[in-house]
Parts: C-alpha cells; structure tokens; sequence
C-alpha cells in the first residue's frame, strides 16, 4: 500500500538510499567491555535534530527512564562466544540497537516496545527474550521511536526504517524478518506487518494493542457505567487541553462513586491505595467490566483487586481503572484529531447469557453516557495525526501471547483481533495463548520463549501450533482457561488467585 510519512519524516523520505545509509550514525560493532566501575558521565544525551523539545538517551548506556545504571554491550551465549552490537542515532530522530549473535542463523527479529509516558527522553532497550535469542541464532534490532507518547504510527515507520537500514549498519544481510513487540508495540507490530506485507514471516505480539482503537472503547465503557449504576454525572470533553482541565472535576466524581461501589481509600497512603470489598451495585458494574475486558473467566476477581488497589499519576488518589478515562487525553493523549473512543453502538451486559438480568441491562444502556466517535483510524495505515488503521489481514502467521486477568489492555483486544482475522479468511493464521497473570507483560521468560520457538516452527513447517480458544466462551470460563501455556513454576505469577492447574491440563 502507499506510505504517507509523518510531516517531520518528508525530507527523509525523499532522500536517496545512499543518503538514507549515511544518515544512520553508528558507534559500530562493539567489542566486549572490560569490567569496570560504571560512569553514568561518560553516557551522552543528544538533543533530538528531528522532534524539537525531545532529549534521546544514550543507545550504548542502559537507560530506566530517568537515569543511566549501566553500559550495554555484547553478551555470551550458551558456549560463550560473545555477540555483536550496534547502537546509534537514525536520521529519522530514534535511537537504535543491533545485536547478532555469533552464529546466526539469518533470521532479524525487530522489537517494538510499548509506552512510555509523553516525557521529552525517547530511549531503546532490549527484548525480554535477549539471551534467548543470542543462544538460539537470532539477531535482534529495536528502535525508541523518535517521539514519545500513544503514537503507534510513529513506532510502525521508525521500526521499518531500522529493519530497511540493517544491511547497510552491520554489512549482514537478513534471510527473512520476524516482528515482535508488547503493550503499545503490540499494536505496531499488528499495523507493521500490514502497513508493509511481504518484508516479515510471522509476528508474535504480546500483552499487544491488536485491536488498535478498541482499547479505548474499552477505557471508556468501564468508566461511564460506573457512572451509570452510582446515578454520577460526568462529562466528556473532546480535546486534550479541555480534558486536563476536567480532571480534578473527575477526580471528585469518581471519589463520590467509590463508596457506592465499594472501593476503599486507604487512609495510611493518604488515600492513594485501595481496597475492594464490593457492594451490590460494584458487583454489577465488576460483571460489566469483566465483559468488556474477554468475558466470564478465571481469577478475575483477583485482576480487579490488583487494577483498583492504586492510583496513578497524576490522579492518584482514584483506583488506576478510573484515571484511564478517555475524557481526560481527548480520546487518545492528544495523538488523533478528536476522540477513537466512542460507545453510541455498544451494548452492556452484565454477563455473557445475553438475556440474563435483561431490564437492569436495559437500564444501564438507557442510562450510560454516549459519546460518538470524533477521529478515524487511518486509510492507509500511516496518516498523520490519526491512529493506524489495523484490519487484521496480514497474509502471515501471528502468535500472540495475553494475560487473562490484565485490566490495562485486556484479553478482549486478542479476541476482537481473533474476529478480525476470522472476518478476512484468516482464522488459521492467528493462535492466541492465554497466561494465568493479572499484571501487565508479566510473562515469564519461558512463557515467551515457548511461544517464540512454536512461532518459529510454524512458518519454517507450516503446521499451525495450539492455542487457547478464546472466542468460545465455554472455554474462556473453564475454572482451567489459561493453564495449558502458563510457567508451573510455582510464585511466577503471584497476584491471580483462581484453581490450581491440575497437571494434565499443560
């Protein structure tokens, strides 16, 4: 399909591949550092020539968002034969990262990772599956974008230009292209591989944004029907600038909805924790969420204890589900012209009997705030100032890995992605394994690494690997949905409290 680059990418685009190739600064293949007191000094922060007002870290430090800890270099791998890396600073305003391994197999995974705020200091770290990939032959490459913020489209064109630029950093020449990506990179891997068919082999999102705009329907529907069943006036503002200007007003709305629900401040933090204890009315709304969010399944009280037991910046002092309300961020942090969000064709349940408690159901959809959708997705995939468009046809495999018990971005987005597929003919191209966890990406590095390899032998044998049915909703309220591809380890996933797996069932 035709690409239209971001406006601060015109010149780029236009440059000739020579350019293009001699625009990519790079420190080199690193050879392995001595062991040596580490000097966060001797890290350097290059002021963006791209994006005005952005700081870019340092590729060669390790960067956590406010400080350097250490440097990044090579790493052994299984015999101890050190790898290869490259780091630098594109021409297109993003910082990058390049490891090989010594004995590649020529396989380049492209990692995209989620997000990361709307601070001004962009930075690029490394793929939880780092020494995994070393030992197992696969290179890896990853870019910080060029800006922060909900801006997939942005991570999708500055992931391409890494991916197109690999040959001329390292001299090496990939075989074939995997792509990957968590949380928000989820997204941009799902619009990656669409928005350019034909460079990559496969894809495993993780934890990923596969349904794009869904997410923030998703945001919305959990806040205005907690509004609808405590009888709370809220409104809607549509842009960003009117929307910080409402947050206190929501704060004070939410905080007089809580007791209702059944959502305890906790005086000793100051009211910046909480417990959950609900009443009648929080278990409707519970219910409601649990729908929106994958539908009947277990350990979901557990997510809801974790998701409302905190606040987070800047209102902290409402549970973290509430302070996702899209009137806040003018339906995307500001990223699209208007709101993605929107709920007038949506239809609340409080379970997944449709008729079940049908005139309380009735109710809640006469009462429930309706907001219409002011911002589209983009027809091309790109388009600046609108989100990418992601019609979930991507002509290769994707496996994708969730969290059934993850309220920031939900099981829900695999499912609507899993639909999307199955609409397009492509029902067999996606597997979905759920994980028994209820944080955000807290997989372990088994959980991944067992979906990457069924990934790999899949598109090199063309037999499509198990997965968990998650459009069947038997399956998903089977007390042992989510066993079959969770770690055993015993303490990996602490916080979801449901049935113990019985052996059989792995």
């Amino acid at each position: 399909m035709p690409l239209r680059h971001h406006p601060r990418r015109v010149i780029a685009a236009l440059v000739s591949a020579a350019a293009l190739a001699a625009g990519w600064a790079t420190a080199g293949a690193l050879p392995a550092r001595a062991a040596a007191a580490f000097d966060p000094g001797s890290c350097v922060t290059t002021a963006s020539a791209v994006v005005p007002g952005i700081q870019i870290a340092d590729p060669a430090c390790e960067f956590n968002g406010a400080t350097y800890t250490g440097p990044f270099g090579p790493i052994a791998n299984a015999s101890g034969q050190q790898s290869q890396v490259w780091t630098g600073i594109a021409s297109d305003g993003a910082a990058y990262r390049i490891e090989v391994p010594p004995q590649w197999n020529g396989t380049l995974v492209m990692y995209a990772h989620g997000f990361r705020g709307t601070g001004n200091v962009v930075w690029v770290d490394e793929p939880q599956l780092r020494q995994y990939f070393v030992d197992h032959g696969y290179a890896w490459a990853a870019s910080s974008y060029a800006i922060n913020g909900y801006d997939p489209g942005d991570g999708v064109v500055d992931t391409h230009d890494l991916l197109k630029a690999f040959p001329s950093i390292t001299g090496l020449h990939p075989r074939q292209a995997i792509m990957t990506g968590l949380s928000m990179g989820g997204e941009i891997t799902t619009a990656e591989i669409e928005a350019y068919k034909g460079d990559f082999v496969g894809a495993m999102p993780y934890c990923g944004v596969l349904a794009g705009n869904d997410l923030f329907d998703y945001y919305l529907g959990a806040n205005v029907t907690a509004a609808a069943l405590t009888g709370t006036t809220i409104a809607y503002p549509t842009t960003l600038a009117a929307g910080t200007a409402y947050a206190p007003a929501y704060q004070t709305a939410v905080q007089s909805e809580l007791p209702t629900l059944g959502i305890t401040p906790n005086p000793a933090t100051g009211g910046q924790t909480f417990a959950t204890n609900l009443t009648r009315i929080g278990t409707l709304w519970a219910d409601t969420v649990e729908q929106l969010s994958g539908g009947t399944r277990p350990g979901f009280q557990s997510a809801l204890d974790y998701w409302n037991s905190f606040g987070f910046a800047p209102l902290t002092h409402i549970p973290f589900l509430f302070g996702l309300y899209p009137g806040l961020n003018g339906g995307t942090l500001g990223f699209a012209n208007g709101s993605v969000a929107g709920n007038e064709h949506t239809f609340y349940t409080f379970s997944d009997q449709l008729f079940g408690m049908l005139p309380q159901v009735i109710a809640l959809n006469r009462a429930v705030l309706r907001v219409p959708v002011t911002a589209t997705s983009s027809a091309d995939a790109l388009s600046p100032a609108e989100l990418p468009a992601i019609h979930g046809d991507p002509g290769i495999p994707v496996l994708s890995i969730h969290g059934i018990g993850d309220l920031f971005v939900p099981l829900s987005m695999d499912q609507r992605y899993d639909e999307m597929m199955v609409a397009h003919g492509e029902g067999g191209l996606f597997v979905d394994r759920a994980i028994r966890e209820v944080t955000h990406c807290g997989y372990t590095t088994n959980e991944l690494s067992a979906g990457f390899s069924a990934l790999v032998s899949w598109i090199t044998t063309g037999q499509r690997p198990a997965g968990d049915n998650i459009l069947d909703h038997r399956s998903v309220s089977s007390p042992f949905f989510g066993c079959r591809f969770t770690d055993p380890t015993p303490g990996d996933h602490p916080e979801f409290d449901g049935l113990p797996c019985p052996p059989s069932s792995r």
